[in-house]
């Protein structure tokens, strides 16, 4: 796809997930935002940028690790309608709607003690040069700190996308497992300058308590919402029950629990060369 494309598919698309999104997701996605605040290390008084933050799931959570002594959070997202929510929800924090790629002139250099991203780097054209543009933005010594989905096979809900992409024009998401199968997360790190790097995973179970929590999760709160909003009637109908027929081994009773993997990573940037 190409990436103009792409970004204005990732645009439109939380643009209509927005509303929905933390109805859905937070509970879920509550062992990556944990995950990523742990493997940042941040302290009282730090200023931190939270790349792709979405509603703000993640850059309220930094504001409540670093509030205490003054500390600084600004967050960025491509999608001005997620960014609304995320102001709605974190009046003390900043934000500003830029992708994830073209952060100079929109925040400062060198100025944060941590990056984070909690579960963006997939949905990005280049998801290399966001990290590199995010190392920019930390100062010297400074912290990097992401998450990613797992790879294909370890994530239950996987087939949604096979399953939108066979009824529009251009895959989704063509490259959403990418970084989170073997150690291209961790590759992914050190090409954008950061040393200490580590990389961990995290096996999660997302609970729905009905089919129709599942498929609403799934196509009105995520990242083919913008594909289903397009989907006349019967089309949604076949979509949805697709979906359930590929998650049905999941199923106990009423309820589904659908396994997935979190893949964590981190690292530092250089601190500067001082002269003797």
């Amino acid at each position: 796809m190409d990436a103009r494309l792409q970004l204005r598919v990732q645009r439109y698309g939380w643009d209509r997930a927005a509303s929905s999104y933390e109805q859905a997701w937070e509970q879920a996605l509550a062992p990556a935002t944990t995950a990523v605040l742990n493997a940042a290390k941040l302290r009282p008084g730090e200023r931190v940028l939270d790349v792709a933050c979405g509603s703000g799931l993640l850059t309220r959570a930094a504001w409540r690790a670093v509030s205490s002594n003054g500390g600084e959070v600004v967050g960025t997202d491509i999608s001005e309608l997620m960014l609304v929510e995320a102001a709605k929800r974190s009046p003390d924090c900043r934000f500003v709607r830029t992708d994830a790629q073209n952060l100079d002139g929109y925040v400062p250099t060198a100025y944060f003690d941590a990056a984070l991203c909690g579960l963006g780097l997939m949905y990005m054209p280049d998801p290399e040069a966001a990290l590199a543009t995010m190392a920019s933005c930390v100062r010297p010594g400074g912290r990097i700190a992401v998450s990613v989905w797992g790879a294909r096979l370890a994530c239950g809900w996987a087939d949604i996308f096979p399953i939108v992409d066979s009824r529009v024009r251009s895959e989704v998401c063509p490259m959403f497992f990418r970084l989170g199968t073997g150690n291209a997360l961790e590759q992914a790190l050190r090409a954008a300058g950061l040393v200490d790097v580590q990389l961990s995973h995290l096996q999660t179970t997302i609970h729905y308590v009905d089919a129709d929590a599942a498929c609403d999760a799934a196509f009105l709160s995520g990242p083919v919402a913008l594909a289903y909003s397009r989907f006349d009637e019967s089309t949604r109908v076949s979509v949805r029950a697709e979906y359930l027929t590929s998650i049905e081994p999941l199923r106990e009773g009423e309820r589904f629990e659908i396994p997935g993997t979190f893949v964590i990573g981190s690292g530092q940037r250089p601190e500067a060369n001082v002269d003797a």
